[in-house]
């Protein structure tokens, strides 16, 4: 992603223009990779579980062996304040941070840190993507800190994008250690047949995605079965429709898998617009 040119972040109670410093090459998180983040959306004059995004932050904190210096309730505020700093319906990033300044390999959570940066960020248009299968896989949940939205885990997920890229596709598809379907690269992945939706069990080597818990939740409500199972690799190849949802650009279709072409079907269509209809209900 370029760098962001309008944008505000909220560090040591002060609004900063741009992207300003926030660790040095003594900080903990700078070297030994104790850092946390979340990641909200604000469009079309709405935030959608925008306190949910907070807690996350907090808990993954907790979970990083760090202490968060505020609440969930008290994070909630200064994004609310910072999204102000923006033009009105401005699609914008909303992105807490946590770290810490000091420890020995783990952190002093006495040390913890924390800053808000707000970016303006279109969302992408559901106009389809493509999806290959990647070598790099997802690691178990004793192998990594897999129950945190921790950045140390986004690198290997970068190497499956980077992989795919290269192969000239947009996206990753990421197994798990056994070789189930765990997610795409870059959010959670969803598939239709006959009908009924599927969606990889949350087994603890993904993030279980606000955004696909939400998804689940509204499908259910409207009356559709969705199904929380093992997917294997032959299962995507016979699907009738891929979807992708995650924060960045919620409710997305998948118009290939492998070399296979899929259409942005009936109940993808229905995954998104029970979305949009939840986020307008909730601004």
């Amino acid at each position: 992603m370029a760098a962001a040119v309008n944008a505000w972040t909220y560090v040591d109670g002060k609004w900063l223009d741009g992207n300003p410093p926030l660790m040095g090459p003594m900080t903990l998180a700078t070297w030994l990779g104790s850092v946390i983040f979340d990641g909200a959306r604000a469009f079309e004059g709405t935030v959608p579980d925008l306190d949910l995004h907070c807690q996350r932050a907090v808990t993954s904190a907790a979970r990083m062996n760090m202490s968060a210096p505020l609440s969930g309730g008290e994070l909630v505020e200064i994004c609310r304040e910072g999204i102000a700093r923006f033009p009105a319906g401005t699609p914008l990033y909303i992105k807490p941070l946590m770290w810490a300044e000091e420890g020995w390999i783990y952190p002093d959570p006495e040390s913890t840190r924390f800053a808000v940066n707000i970016f303006e960020s279109p969302l992408p248009e559901p106009t389809g993507s493509s999806c290959c299968v990647s070598m790099f896989r997802r690691p178990a949940p004793d192998q990594a800190p897999t129950d945190a939205k921790s950045a140390c885990l986004y690198p290997n997920q970068g190497r499956a994008l980077r992989e795919a890229n290269q192969r000239g596709f947009d996206n990753a598809v990421v197994l798990d250690p056994i070789g189930n379907i765990a997610e795409f690269a870059t959010s959670n992945l969803f598939m239709a047949k006959d009908g009924v939706v599927h969606t990889p069990v949350a087994n603890g080597t993904f993030l279980n995605g606000l955004t696909r818990q939400r998804v689940i939740q509204l499908l259910r409500d409207a009356g559709e079965q969705v199904v929380e199972r093992a997917i294997s690799v032959a299962d995507l190849h016979d699907a009738d429709e891929i979807w992708s949802t995650g924060n960045h650009a919620k409710v997305v279709p998948m118009t290939q898998f492998e070399e296979q072409p899929l259409q942005a079907g009936p109940l993808f269509t229905k995954a998104r617009n029970l979305y949009w209809d939840f986020a307008h209900s909730s601004a």
